[in-house]
């Protein structure tokens, strides 16, 4: 994997479709993992924990993990009346048994007609178990691709790991399999093309700043700060995009957003965004189809 360092001033301007000056996504993650681990190691229930003294894999964690289940059984379903309410998308991620036993939460995401990226096989098991071994690593990847295209009835476009933790292998992996963007980088506010031995791919960057975990949870931002946080980070974006066009991620997890006193700000946030001129609200494969066709004089290669 490769990718040119490149300064944002000594860039090319972009220029996104009919003007726009800000691409924002928002970002459900349908994520599913396993109660238990067959290990002594500390096992995070699908990610960073709540509670503190987190138990060995083979011992249940039911604070950390049911606190999860909370977004899958309510969370999930008060996020998806609130972006009905308002006429909005949302770009979903899931793990592929998520489709075995979690099937409703995608189900509904499909039937919006909304994106859904492939996310991992389970959220626990995280890609960089496998670095190091780009074959186990492929094993995993192709079978998260097969239980995608049986469920959703086509082949993956894009990609983000679990917990964002690809490997050095992972990209060229995914390019093999015919995907053509990826999703783990954080390090921009535009779209740029990544070089793999397998071909390019589109890099759409991720956020684990303008993210719900980071900001409720790790920080603890009250509702209004939330709400505030995605308003600056837009504004300042668009006033950016007048010259070159930006790119804005949120990232939502449904036991965070989903929560019955956090949803106002995520209310207030889209209906700000729906009244600004020069949103463009596209899924992540629409942004990298047309970047594709367009990167040309954006960035120099390397």
């Amino acid at each position: 994997m490769q990718y040119p360092y490149s300064p944002i001033p000594q860039r090319g301007p972009l220029k996104f479709p009919n003007g726009a000056r800000v691409a924002l996504i928002l970002t459900f993650n349908l994520e599913t993992w396993d109660l238990t681990k067959d290990t002594d190691r500390a096992y995070y229930a699908g990610g960073p924990a709540i509670l503190p003294d987190v138990l060995p894999g083979r011992v249940p964690d039911y604070p950390n993990y049911t606190w999860r289940e909370y977004g899958q059984r309510v969370g999930i379903w008060r996020l998806y009346d609130v972006f009905d309410e308002l006429g909005v998308k949302a770009s979903c991620t899931t793990n592929a048994v998520t489709f075995e036993r979690r099937r409703p939460m995608v189900e509904a995401c499909l039937e919006r007609g909304w994106e859904l990226l492939a996310h991992n096989y389970e959220q626990g098991e995280l890609l960089t178990d496998f670095s190091g071994d780009p074959d186990r690593e492929a094993e995993v990847i192709g079978r998260t691709l097969e239980i995608y295209q049986q469920n959703v009835g086509r082949p993956a476009k894009g990609w983000l790991s679990s917990s964002l933790r690809g490997t050095l292998a992972t990209p060229g992996i995914l390019a093999a399999n015919g995907l053509e963007f990826y999703c783990d980088l954080m390090n921009d506010d535009q779209p740029y093309m990544i070089e793999t031995d397998n071909g390019p791919l589109v890099g759409v960057p991720y956020s684990n700043e303008i993210n719900d975990f980071t900001l409720l949870t790790r920080r603890g931002h009250t509702t209004d700060e939330y709400r505030d946080i995605l308003i600056e980070e837009l504004t300042q974006l668009h006033r950016e995009g007048e010259t070159s066009s930006r790119l804005m991620n949120v990232g939502l997890h449904p036991h965070v957003s989903g929560r019955g006193y956090r949803v106002r700000a995520l209310r207030e946030f889209l209906a700000f965004a729906k009244g600004l001129d020069g949103v463009w609200w596209p899924t992540r494969e629409e942004l990298a189809a047309w970047y594709r066709e367009n990167h040309e004089g954006h960035i120099t290669p390397a």
